[in-house]
């Protein structure tokens, strides 16, 4: 028996079609099981697949994976399905602000919509990620070579550290952008093994200084096969990133602009803000804007 569901590719981090990081999101998805939803995850091989679902304990559900595996908690899909649920008229803006939940996979996060000024602009949608978690500290003569870098690349002083705001992120703050331009991955079998023993999902290479002179930060996300080589934007090692940059005092102050994707010809921006001193965040939030650039019927 052949199932149809209704599903649409989003731009998200982005005001401009094919821009930012597109993310495929499946809708009324309740009956697919995880071997299925992995499946399509690898067909439409983006970096992220969203499936939204019902929920008895929010106002949606949704669950989130790459083409290799689920993973608990992504931005930019969240941004992605905000989006697409507005735009398919599932959920409607209630005032100047609108918060609802999203049921994840460990569980509920909080969502804000701030409505537009005008009709031509598109919402900001307004992810509150997970109390930040600071992991394994990692040797920069093991991992530095991983990405083609030497100890020498990275900020003075700053550790290679393992955090997680809901899903864990290597966090590796380089020297500077000409550091961060010539990372590479000549060996992703070696970075798998080394994942493979470690408690991180992906790493996260980040300076200070943006893409653009809007910018605070610029970063690159790597990724192995089957996954996408580099991911465009990526909301929730942004949301680590930010842990990072406040706990170790990079930042003058709580809220700034991160960029990504600008190299790779997909420009992206992202809101951050956090919440909490340095030594005790609460938590952060990650803004954003998404555009439709797809929307059809699924067959499987």
């Amino acid at each position: 028996m052949t199932t149809s569901l209704p599903f649409l590719l989003v731009d998200a981090f982005t005001t401009t079609p094919l821009g930012g990081n597109p993310c495929a999101v499946v809708l009324d998805a309740d009956e697919l099981s995880i071997e299925t939803m992995q499946r399509l995850a690898r067909e439409f091989n983006q970096s992220e697949t969203a499936f939204v679902r019902r929920s008895s304990v929010a106002e949606f559900g949704v669950r989130y994976f790459t083409p290799a595996e689920e993973i608990p908690l992504a931005g930019h899909p969240t941004i992605a399905t905000i989006t697409a649920l507005l735009h398919t008229g599932r959920l409607t803006l209630t005032g100047a602000t609108t918060t609802l939940q999203l049921e994840l996979l460990e569980g509920p996060i909080r969502i804000d919509v701030e409505a537009p000024a005008t009709s031509h602009e598109p919402p900001q949608v307004l992810m509150t990620q997970r109390r930040p978690v600071f992991g394994s500290l990692h040797d920069p003569a093991v991992v530095m070579p991983l990405f083609g870098l030497t100890a020498d690349d990275l900020a003075p002083g700053a550790p290679i550290q393992t955090v997680s705001t809901g899903t864990p992120q290597l966090m590796m703050l380089v020297r500077d952008h000409d550091a961060l331009r010539r990372a590479s991955l000549p060996d992703p079998a070696g970075l798998d093994r080394y994942r493979a023993a470690s408690d991180f999902f992906s790493p996260h290479l980040f300076c200070l200084g943006g893409a653009t002179a809007a910018g605070d930060t610029f970063a690159r996300h790597f990724c192995t096969p089957p996954d996408v080589a580099e991911d465009p934007v990526t909301g929730s090692a942004t949301g680590g990133m930010a842990a990072y940059l406040w706990h170790y005092g990079h930042l003058q102050k709580p809220e700034f602009i991160a960029e990504q994707g600008h190299w790779l010809g997909r420009p992206g921006t992202v809101t951050v803000s956090i919440k909490g001193p340095r030594e005790a965040i609460e938590s952060i939030q990650i803004g954003g804007t998404g555009v439709v650039v797809v929307e059809g019927l699924l067959r499987v």
